[in-house]
């Protein structure tokens, strides 16, 4: 330190008065000052040192209105801005010109109830699908585990790309998820939970569509599996496959078309499957049209006397699914292909199937020959009869 030590002396005055002194020296400058009392004395030698502590320190010794706590946050703010551009009041005025404070404030993990119930009353009204109740929930837990304890308006636009990129997923993926978090934030906006949509600044990235990339089965693989199932397990998975990959019904179980679709839906008589709004996955009914050959394998294999699916059919197909390649809507993809292939028809392969034109056109065109289709329409069980009805009645039927 650059001050001598503060000492404080007792003495008399020449009038016989005791007096109490305080004698030290501050940046080389000589302190001498006398008191009456020892206590004043000791009181000015303490001051003199916490200011000469403070000269040595960089601190300032001034007085102000603030309190302690208030200095201290003063501080820390300086420090935050020390090396830019502008002082402080500028950052503290643009914050009081564009912050508005929501109307209430809202914990995520609330305010993610709050919607998962609203969506679960849309689902009720038959509004969205299982499937998309399913991902919401699960997408929205995921967002709440990883922001625990915050409000909704605590969440800032950076936290939430860091968050839909923590998983490393496809833009395709992110997309998806941004499209959920969105529709969140935008309920939130509304009940004055936040000021703003925050998901309005997260890029949504733009995917180049390509022609001719659904995964499809060839002729000869559909025909293969249609022979091996017509004797497997006595041939219950026939209506399933035959529905599936003739007629293009969306195939997922436990939420797809075909789980919905029952017996009275197919009219061998009419030639005509009906899939009504409940059933269909887009809400809209349409009709298809019964092909000869499925005409053939559901005479076969009546729905009568045969499941259209299967009991405990996730764990029975996962035996069989790789040897058959029977990836996600691989069936209903080689419908289409082959529909538009052996027809020529972009908008009837669409009405039948339930997409849309730019859909088939993006995706299914061009995809088979008409010879492979041909061959596809072809597929027709072979002249050996099924195993007996009896045994099948008594196997398990999915609801």
């Amino acid at each position: 330190m650059n001050h001598s030590k503060f000492v404080v002396t007792q003495f008399e005055n020449r009038n016989g008065v005791t007096s109490w002194r305080v004698d030290g020296r501050l940046h080389g400058i000589r302190i001498r000052k006398n008191f009456k009392t020892r206590e004043e004395a000791a009181a000015e030698k303490a001051a003199l040192e916490i200011k000469a502590l403070q000269s040595s320190s960089g601190l300032r010794s001034i007085a102000t209105a603030l309190t302690e706590e208030q200095v201290r946050q003063a501080e820390a703010l300086f420090q935050r801005v020390e090396g830019k551009s502008c002082p402080l009041s500028f950052y503290v005025d643009f914050a009081l010109t564009n912050y508005r404070e929501p109307e209430q404030q809202k914990s995520l993990a609330d305010a993610i109830t709050d919607y998962v119930a609203a969506k679960e009353r849309e689902f009720d009204q038959d509004y969205i699908s299982y499937p998309q109740l399913r991902r919401i929930t699960w997408d929205l837990k995921r967002l709440e585990k990883h922001f625990r304890g915050k409000t909704v308006a605590e969440i800032p636009v950076s936290a939430l790309v860091t968050f839909l990129e923590s998983r490393r997923p496809g833009i395709k993926t992110f997309n998806n998820q941004r499209g959920v978090l969105g529709t969140f934030f935008k309920f939130c906006f509304h009940r004055g939970w936040v000021t703003e949509n925050p998901i309005l600044r997260v890029p949504h990235y733009r995917i180049r569509q390509r022609r001719g990339m659904a995964r499809t089965l060839s002729a000869a693989q559909a025909q293969e599996l249609m022979e091996h199932f017509a004797t497997f397990e006595g041939g219950r998975w026939v209506p399933y496959f035959a529905l599936c990959l003739f007629a293009g019904i969306r195939p997922g179980v436990p939420d797809g078309e075909i789980t919905k679709l029952k017996p009275e839906d197919v009219n061998l008589d009419t030639g005509i499957i009906h899939i009504s709004a409940e059933v269909s996955k887009v809400r809209e009914p349409r009709k298809i049209t019964i092909q000869p050959n499925l005409a053939v394998w559901l005479r076969t294999y009546p729905l009568s006397k045969f499941p259209i699916v299967v009991g405990n059919f996730q764990k029975r197909r996962a035996g069989f699914k790789d040897r058959f390649n029977l990836t996600h809507d691989v069936l209903r993809h080689t419908f289409i292909s082959m529909f538009v292939a052996k027809f020529r028809s972009i908008g009837e392969a669409a009405l039948q199937a339930g997409n849309s034109e730019s859909i088939i056109r993006k995706h299914y065109l061009d995809l088979k020959s008409q010879t492979e289709a041909e061959a596809f329409y072809g597929i027709v069980p072979q002249l050996a009869q099924p195993a007996p009805s009896d045994a099948l009645v008594k196997m398990p039927i999915a609801s």
